[in-house]
């Protein structure tokens, strides 16, 4: 990890970030309401050869005669795993093999003498909705079929009490890049703005102090700003 930059640049991004612990109010420099494209079509591969792991998928790393480094670890927003001795490793948009040539040449450099490393992805957020945040059960749903916004929430049991419902963020990956749009939900129920439509791969993050713990876990990687990237 680089801690030398990591300070001030959290500093400035917790009042930027949308997942402030403002109460009851929209705000924040994610747009609201903005028409997001659709998300970029995943590749008719096979999950187990030629998937690529896309950011909150979980990997499986086992290193042969080594439990202490084997394990399930999941991709942060970032698209980075953390592993014991070699820290953070770029996950994202690399296939599992990858992944595994990977880890092995970190270990290798410093700590194993040929090492057996297997790699597989455990789950996928490509096809799946992640919803996080002020919601009673966060976590990653099956896509299916058509999906609105308040049928995500609705996935994760809804809502909690202290949500800040006026101010929900959907992250999703167009073109190859990290995209964001903010929604007001009291607005939706009410009839008074559209309910967008949520894709496989979409990230929904509900405002409220519970969002802490996301924005924490956010801001402990960075750069952040390729997630906001462009709006």
């Amino acid at each position: 990890m680089r801690l030398t930059s990591r300070l001030p640049l959290a500093a400035a991004l917790a009042s930027a970030i949308t997942l402030t612990g403002c109460v009851d109010k929209p705000g924040g420099p994610i747009p609201y309401n903005v028409a997001l494209a659709p998300p970029d079509q995943p590749r008719a591969l096979s999950l187990e050869e030629n998937y690529r792991i896309a950011p909150l998928d979980t990997v499986t790393v086992n290193v042969f005669r080594q439990k202490d480094l084997s394990g399930d670890y999941e991709v942060d927003l970032t698209g980075r795993i953390s592993m014991p001795l070699i820290g953070t490793v770029e996950a994202v948009d690399l296939t599992a093999a990858q992944l595994d040539q990977k880890i092995t040449a970190a270990y290798s450099q410093k700590y194993l003498v040929n090492p057996d490393v297997a790699v597989g992805v455990k789950s996928s957020t490509r096809r799946s909705v992640t919803v996080d945040g002020a919601v009673k059960s966060s976590g990653s749903f099956p896509v299916n079929g058509p999906l609105s916004l308040l049928q995500a929430i609705a996935l994760s049991g809804g809502a909690t009490d202290d949500a800040n419902l006026r101010r929900v963020a959907v992250f999703r990956t167009v073109s190859g890049q990290r995209q964001a749009a903010a929604f007001d939900l009291q607005q939706i129920r009410r009839g008074q703005a559209p309910d967008p439509a949520i894709y496989a791969g979409d990230i929904v993050v509900v405002d409220g102090s519970r969002v802490k713990e996301t924005q924490k876990r956010i801001l402990s990687n960075i750069p952040i700003l390729s997630i906001f990237r462009p709006f």
